[in-house]
């Protein structure tokens, strides 16, 4: 339920002036209104001059830091930041987590959520349930989604947090391939803010009518001048500057090469794709007799349908191996959230492969006669390494 926003900014206030303070973000901007800066992390730090409320802001252009000491001085600061017009508020205690969204009426819309307890397990073993993005974080009142739903993003944003190392600084710029509702594009864009990183990020969709969907939906969330949209395929959508960290969500059969073709293309430092559907290279091993002694993995058009889902993707990791990416394929999701789980997961490091590399890939493909797409893509490109 609403509730009035000067009780609930108050309630902010105290939260930031906690000693027991771990982490603060505001972004995004009330309707018709626009704070002097994109958005501002509070964290507290100790230095030698004892401890400090640390303070980042940015205007979108350059970060500006200050440190500033417990008392009168942070609640003056703490004061101004309140004073902006500021859309959304994420606060984090050692105890708790409040998240507060202001409405286009004024009013505020307010979680409280008690800080997560690792449960006990059978067996003795605890597990923690804290999520990268709390379920009741405003932002899904925004873009809908089912719990399963939910669940995959945050294990896709797990999967990226495990990725992007830890003294990341500096602008990061992300694009999101086949974003169609752009789910995961809102959810990685928060996840990314909130970590304090200098994000712009870029969906990218074939349907115009996402794009102004998602376009609208950004406006709402107070982000339009941070997450855009464009409409076009994966292979030629105008993306510009090149995008630091690629991300593919369940792109249908070759959509997934074109997107790991288009982020070697721009030399993307990371990429992060769950493949969806396999259906090129089950065609190609129907269409001739696989080599002695395998007939039995492909007889089966169940085992066949199986057995090119793991080739395609191992010919992947192998395609970005021999183009200067360390690769992995890795479950990033429990099955029964989702049977379409894995995940290619690459860092570009830009060594240049070695013939037992190459040879190995071309034995593979040799063997059992087939030509993955990701191949044809990229040396349609001029980047044949194998």
């Amino acid at each position: 339920m609403p509730e009035p926003l000067d009780a609930a900014l108050t309630e902010v206030r105290a939260l930031l002036l906690d000693p027991a303070l771990t982490r603060a973000v505001a972004a995004g901007r009330r309707r018709g209104q626009r704070p002097s800066v994109v958005r501002a992390e509070l964290r507290p730090v100790t230095l030698k001059a004892g401890p400090r409320l640390q303070i980042s802001t940015s205007d979108g252009a350059r970060p500006y830091t200050r440190n500033v000491a417990p008392g009168a001085e942070a609640g003056a600061a703490v004061d101004e930041l309140l004073a902006e017009p500021f859309g959304n508020w994420h606060v984090e205690t050692a105890d708790s987590t409040l998240q507060l969204r202001v409405t286009k009426s004024g009013e505020a819309q307010v979680h409280r959520a008690v800080a997560s307890r690792p449960a006990p397990e059978q067996g003795g073993h605890d597990r923690a349930k804290d999520w990268l993005l709390d379920p009741g974080d405003p932002l899904f009142a925004e873009i809908g989604g089912s719990a399963a739903k939910r669940r995959q993003v945050d294990a896709f944003l797990r999967a990226l947090a495990a990725t992007l190392p830890d003294d990341l600084t500096g602008p990061l710029r992300v694009v999101d391939l086949g974003c169609g509702n752009a789910y995961l594009t809102f959810a990685a864009y928060r996840y990314l803010a909130q970590r304090g990183l200098d994000v712009e990020l870029v969906g990218v969709d074939v349907r115009e009518d996402q794009r102004r969907r998602n376009t609208e939906l950004a406006g709402r969330l107070g982000w339009a001048d941070r997450v855009r949209f464009v409409a076009g395929t994966i292979a030629d959508a105008v993306v510009d500057p090149a995008p630091d960290l690629v991300l593919a969500l369940h792109a249908c059969d070759t959509a997934t090469d074109e997107a790991l073709a288009r982020a070697v293309r721009w030399g993307a430092r990371w990429v992060l794709a769950a493949p969806c559907c396999h259906h090129d290279l089950a065609a190609q091993l129907r269409a001739r007799p696989a080599p002695a002694p395998y007939e039995l993995l492909t007889r089966q058009g169940i085992l066949r349908e199986r057995f090119a889902d793991v080739l395609t993707d191992a010919l992947r990791a192998g395609l970005l191996r021999l183009h200067g990416y360390r690769a992995e394929v890795v479950e990033f999701v429990d099955s029964a959230h989702t049977p379409r789980n894995l995940l290619i997961r690459a860092r570009r490091t830009g060594s240049a492969p070695t013939d037992g590399q190459r040879a190995e890939y071309r034995e593979l493909i040799d063997q059992w006669g087939v030509t993955p797409r990701l191949e044809t893509l990229l040396a349609a490109a001029g980047q044949t390494r194998a």
